[in-house]
């Protein structure tokens, strides 16, 4: 049964319960990258090394993501999220009490598991709660609460980190009561008996197989590689390198893409009843190689707001259209499996983005990687405009 329309959406009770989910879901690597060069400092470890702190944390959400998601469709969402919930809390909390590298590495393996449901399922309960255009506003609204998220986090990460570059990991402990909200105050759909086994697999491949879903799950991996790959990334040490920012500076300057990311994506409901979400989508890959190619050559702090500002536009508006799209194309009992599937995606471009860039930094070194992320940023537009039905 979905929510009946008896308020406006962003007030419902439920609604913001999943909000808290979603401002969870983005600390785990917002909150220390503006802090990896300090890491690298206090811990004597190359740009390779700290950077592996960002990779061992997607890394998980690969294989787990769609696992989830069937386990949320099989035995119901809150069975899954609340104890991933608790999960990264602990273990995010643990970064802050180590200083051997592999330990860290470890923890923020277990950190990461426990955030492989949180991006997918947050989205799969909005798809469960709404239909039609109030879907869309829902996620949009969602998108802005993780363009708050992300806005925060950055700023907020680079502050604690001046103390102490663990201080950052502690910000994971909010998990904790957003875990017990959801046990016992969400009220939210849960699907009905599942199927066997072997049906719910045929039927979760089918949906996730038609023409209309693998380009969208094509745009997330794009959009991910980008943003971790270039912004999230290697922009810190370009900052660095630049102008000797500190970390409280990057994370002010990263928190500045998601002013217009939260513009964008509040006003996503109004903007698609104008334009198709394919346009949007390939539009906002023009956006993104544009900005990025702009980070590049930006010789002070408040040129460089101008392409970090575009890239937060091109994000409000392409991560939910693409959100959209999915969650319009699969039914309630294969939707957690479906969306967790597009988390899976996603955490393959988390993971996959800081690689490539990093074998550019390695080949060209550091004009390389934003070049390069220009490049590839083209040759998505390319691809999406052919591929990406209407």
């Amino acid at each position: 049964m979905r929510i009946k329309p008896d308020r406006h959406i962003v007030l419902r009770r439920d609604l913001q319960v999943v909000f808290g989910i979603t401002l969870i879901s983005v600390i785990g690597v917002n909150s220390i990258a503006p802090a990896l060069p300090q890491i690298a400092k206090d811990l004597y470890l190359t740009e390779g090394q700290v950077v592996m702190l960002i990779t061992i944390f997607t890394c998980p959400g690969i294989i787990l993501s769609p696992v989830m998601g069937m386990l949320a469709d099989r035995f119901g969402r809150k069975r899954i999220i609340v104890p991933s919930l608790f999960l990264f809390g602990i273990a995010g909390c643990a970064c802050a009490f180590t200083k051997d590298y592999h330990v860290l590495l470890a923890l923020r393996f277990a950190n990461g598991v426990g955030a492989s449901a949180l991006g997918g399922l947050n989205q799969t309960i909005i798809g469960d709660m709404f239909s039609g255009n109030e879907r869309t506003e829902a996620l949009g609204y969602n998108a802005s609460v993780l363009g708050v998220g992300t806005m925060i986090y950055p700023a907020l990460g680079g502050a604690l980190a001046l103390p102490g570059w663990n201080y950052p990991f502690l910000l994971s402990a909010l998990a904790l009561p957003v875990g017990f909200l959801v046990l016992f105050t969400l009220k939210n759909p849960e699907p009905g008996p599942s199927p066997p086994l072997r049906e719910y697999l045929a039927g979760a491949a089918r949906s996730a197989s038609d023409r209309e879903v693998l380009p969208a799950y094509g745009a997330t991996l794009a959009t991910f590689m980008l943003l971790y790959g270039a912004l999230l990334a290697y922009f810190p040490f370009l900052m660095h390198r630049k102008f000797s920012a500190p970390p409280s500076v990057i994370g002010l300057m990263l928190a500045a893409t998601s002013i217009t990311t939260i513009i964008g994506a509040f006003n996503l409901g109004w903007i698609s009843r104008r334009f198709t979400t394919k346009t949007i989508i390939v539009a906002s890959f023009i956006a993104y190689a544009a900005a990025i190619a702009m980070m590049l050559y930006a010789d002070s702090l408040w040129l460089m707001t101008v392409p970090l500002l575009v890239y937060g536009l091109a994000n409000g508006l392409n991560i939910p259209s693409i959100q959209t799209r999915l969650s319009g194309s699969a039914p309630m009992e294969y939707r957690g499996a479906f969306m967790s599937m597009n988390s899976m995606v996603l955490r393959l471009g988390q993971t996959v983005g800081p690689v490539f860039t990093g074998i550019a930094f390695q080949a060209w070194g550091m004009e390389g990687v934003f070049l390069f992320s220009a490049v590839f940023s083209l040759l998505s537009f390319c691809l999406l405009a052919v591929f990406l039905h209407k």
